[in-house]
């Protein structure tokens, strides 16, 4: 994943939850915390497909895959 592509998702998961402090807080889960719901979740999906080009399913994610800043950015640089 290319520092530019890592900064879209950030600023993706920062736009949906409205919590800048999870760009240095990248472990914490964002289901758990109450920073991000299924809906919340779907529209991140659409941002990073805006943003990167990325396809992703909703059904094809498992939501432990991407309950954090850093599996999120995992998930993501896989697909890239």
């Amino acid at each position: 994943m290319t520092p530019q592509s890592e900064e879209i998702v950030l600023d993706a998961v920062v736009s949906v939850t409205a919590t800048p402090e999870i760009r240095v807080e990248r472990d914490v889960d964002l289901f758990e915390a109450g920073l991000i719901d299924s809906l919340g979740f779907v529209e991140l999906l659409v941002a990073l497909e805006a943003s990167l080009g990325l396809s992703i399913s909703p059904t094809e994610v498992d939501r432990q895959d991407v309950s954090t800043v850093n599996k999120l950015l995992a998930f993501v640089g896989e697909r890239l």
